[in-house]
């Protein structure tokens, strides 16, 4: 067993280290040449943090292990909208900017909720499944939630007057080094989908624990470490704007994107735990945009923060409760 927990953290370095190395180079090449941040922010960063969730995902579903991948999905915002999202604003409360109330909230609240109707069946599928096409619109709904940023920005580019344009420096880049860093980030992500998903199903079956669960814990947390780091640094270089924008585009794209490309490969049967822990994820996101407009206005506080963190260690507990 001890052998099994070592090969997890292994798989879970990888996980990370592949994570790190694919942000790097492609940032590295999309900055040579002169691609805005905000492009490289929601498109490969934004993905390049999510590549764990998404090569778990890929791995599971070969292995047509449904639990895994939703398990992975949903804990994974868990953590990161209850668990993190509450630890950077105990480090600097966070300041909810308009666009996040207006737009990224509502649209995590919204995605979250779909998945749930999703489950439900009533969105013309069979109830308690989430198959392919319901996938296919799941990763549509991902296309066009981070292309209208996209489209804006290219659009002021384009505005861009053409002296303005001249003064842009191009930066030092070694392109080799950048290449090689995303071809060994994505075989280290291979590697740490890999050995997370087959020694965790290996370990829940040998403790007589669901797979659902396994996902919504050991796995869930391995896969948040990128935004864990990234959310937790920012916090305290007081760029707490960065660390919101993380969470929620994670969370929007393990949702659309991760479990919209589960559910292309394979049927997602959800489960009673499941549907209990999207209610869960829901009502976080709800009081994290209600707590916009009671106490201190547009701020989640260390006080609110401390609520957000005892509901998700009662949920934890709760987890490994027997029914």
């Amino acid at each position: 067993m001890l052998i099994d927990i070592f090969l997890i953290i292994v798989g879970f370095a990888f996980l990370v280290g592949g994570a790190d190395l694919l942000v790097r180079g492609s940032s590295n090449i999309a900055k040579r040449f002169h691609i805005p941040e905000i492009i490289i922010g929601l498109t490969i960063v934004a993905i390049g943090t999510s590549m764990p969730e998404l090569f778990i995902t890929i791995s599971s579903a070969k292995r047509e292990a449904a639990d895994l991948i939703l398990g992975n999905a949903i804990g994974s915002n868990i953590i990161n909208l209850m668990l993190i999202f509450a630890l950077t604003a105990l480090i600097k409360p966070i300041k909810i900017e308009k666009d996040v109330r207006i737009m990224h909230l509502p649209v995590t609240l919204l995605t979250t909720l779909v998945i749930l109707i999703m489950g439900m069946g009533l969105l013309g599928s069979k109830a308690d499944v989430i198959n392919k096409s319901d996938g296919v619109f799941l990763v549509f709904l991902y296309a066009i939630y981070f292309l209208y940023p996209v489209v804006i920005e290219v659009r002021d580019i384009w505005n861009t007057d053409e002296e303005e344009k001249k003064t842009h420096k191009k930066p030092k880049v070694n392109i080799l080094f950048s290449l090689l860093a995303v071809l060994f980030g994505i075989l280290f992500l291979r590697i740490g989908g890999d050995m997370v998903v087959d020694i965790s199903t290996k370990l829940a079956l040998s403790f007589g624990v669901s797979e659902r669960v396994i996902g919504l814990t050991i796995v869930a947390f391995g896969t948040a470490l990128p935004e864990l780091v990234t959310s937790t640094f920012a916090a305290l270089k007081n760029e707490v704007g960065l660390a919101t924008g993380n969470l929620l585009g994670s969370c929007i794209l393990n949702i659309c994107l991760i479990l919209g490309t589960g559910a292309i490969i394979t049927p997602l049967n959800f489960s009673s735990e499941i549907h209990a822990s999207i209610l869960i994820l829901a009502g976080g996101i709800i009081f994290i945009w209600l707590s916009c407009f009671f106490g201190e206005k547009n701020t989640i506080t260390r006080p609110k923060a401390l609520i957000l963190l005892a509901t998700f260690v009662v949920y934890m507990i709760s987890l490994f409760i027997p029914a």
